[in-house]
């Protein structure tokens, strides 16, 4: 299977994310997507009559909910794309943008995910159809058996007693990764949840499916999440903005190969799909995987984080858990993984949480997380992953080949374009703000309705 070269190199030139809440059905999924595409419409500091294309991603809503959201921006008449990839719908719309801009299809496309979501488990809603992951619920029944649990925790759970009879982990080890992505999390603003945890709390709390417990588990969510995909063209007519673009150095998407079905219950979650995605992402990117000191990672559960960081070659195989114990997951220690908080902690909105990924990163590498920086790196690696299955591993570079360096909140606010430092502070915009990067050429106040100011309200 042959890939071409890409034509153009592809950056993140501008990120924006709404607050992940719980699903309450307060905040309908316009809202969402509005004030994420307006923040990172104002953080690239461009028009929506600079986009070329739209790439909408989420997995619960009618088709067309992508239309309804771009036109609140315009309605400039670009093609408008719907994506549903499951747990991975946002760095798939990622992956789909950075294919656009690199082989030459369009200059800047603007990715927007959301996700209005219902409390509990995920659900199925199609019951006269096929349940495209049922046949991994079926393998599961035919080697462990069916347990009382959500089949997402069951199925991530198994993976983790695999993980344990293999390779000598232990429930502790899968609750101290909790312990550390909750400990991030609340130096993040945009958190579902900002509380912090002892080790003897996580484990103390309701069981799930062994080895889980409740704190280890992610949550619902409601939230948006944006990012603006340029090409070299585009930004070399801006040069002023080169400083706070992010490069797309290498990135991967891959599917299922058999071994799937080899009766492995590690296999059963994706492990072989992220480990050549990864193998292949950091190829493009011409980087090993001893060089990364941050990563955001797809830790829906804590087993799942356990097997990735195995599976991206963060640590030898088999090693995971050790890494953990060595306090090689978090700062001062061999690679920072989730300085955002995670899924498990900051909420898992499907469509925006890959996107969401993404802007952490991003902040990361441009040096404006200073309040939860990994400072002196240049290189950062992103995992999402979608039973079913997809999975797309991303490393980012500074554009400028060199590595990230603290700036002050007064810095980013003279040359950002959102008035303030959004890496740190979960704020909002004005009406002038946001007549300014809405379409000046197509608007319509019809399609936009009462939204912005609803959003507005909520600041």
């Amino acid at each position: 299977m042959g890939k071409r070269a890409p034509a153009s190199k592809a950056y993140v030139l501008g990120v924006g994310l709404t607050k992940f809440i719980k699903p309450r059905g307060k905040v309908d999924y316009t809202e969402l997507g509005f004030e994420a595409g307006i923040k990172a419409l104002l953080d690239a500091q461009i028009n929506y009559d600079d986009v070329d294309q739209g790439i909408a991603c989420y997995c619960y809503g009618d088709s067309t909910c992508g239309q309804r959201v771009f036109y609140q921006f315009g309605m400039t008449q670009i093609p408008i794309f719907n994506v549903n990839n499951n747990c991975s719908t946002g760095s798939t719309g990622l992956h789909l943008a950075r294919n656009a801009v690199s082989y030459g299809v369009a200059d800047c496309v603007m990715v927007v995910g959301f996700e209005k979501m219902f409390a509990g488990s995920l659900q199925t809603f199609f019951k006269d159809r096929t349940n495209p992951t049922g046949i991994n619920m079926e393998m599961m029944m035919d080697t462990v058996g069916l347990g009382n649990a959500s089949g997402a925790a069951q199925l991530f759970g198994n993976a983790g007693r695999e993980y344990m009879e293999k390779y000598g982990a232990t429930a502790n080890d899968f609750a101290e990764i909790a312990r550390v992505n909750h400990a991030h999390s609340a130096k993040n603003p945009y958190s579902q949840f900002r509380d912090t945890y002892t080790l003897e709390q996580i484990l103390s709390s309701p069981t799930i499916h062994s080895p889980l417990t409740k704190l280890q588990c992610c949550p619902t969510s409601d939230g948006g999440a944006s990012a603006i995909i340029v090409s070299e063209t585009f930004l070399s007519a801006r040069p002023h903005l080169r400083s706070q673009a992010i490069l797309i150095a290498g990135q991967t998407l891959s599917t299922d190969p058999p071994s799937l079905f080899d009766r492995s219950a590690i296999s059963l979650i994706g492990a072989s799909m992220t480990a050549h995605a990864a193998k292949t992402a950091l190829a493009e990117a011409n980087i090993s995987p001893s060089s990364i000191r941050v990563c955001e990672l797809h830790d829906c559960f804590s087993t799942n984080e356990m097997i990735t960081l195995d599976g991206l070659g963060l640590c030898e195989p088999g090693k995971a858990h050790e890494m953990v114990r060595n306090g090689d997951i978090t700062y001062g220690g061999r690679c920072v993984v989730n300085p955002s908080g995670g899924l498990i902690s900051k909420g898992h909105p499907l469509g925006a949480s890959g996107i969401a990924q993404c802007a952490e990163l991003v902040w990361q590498l441009r040096g404006w997380a200073n309040n939860r920086l990994v400072e002196g790196t240049g290189a950062a690696l992103q995992h999402n992953l979608g039973l079913g299955g997809a999975v797309v591993v991303t490393v980012y570079k500074r554009a400028d080949g060199g590595v990230n360096k603290r700036v002050e909140d007064e810095e980013v606010k003279r040359v950002g374009g959102i008035g303030y430092n959004p890496a740190v502070e979960a704020k909002g915009f004005t009406q002038e703000q946001v007549d300014r990067v809405r379409s000046r050429v197509a608007r319509s106040q019809w399609a936009l309705g009462d939204t912005e100011g609803k959003v507005r309200a909520r600041f």
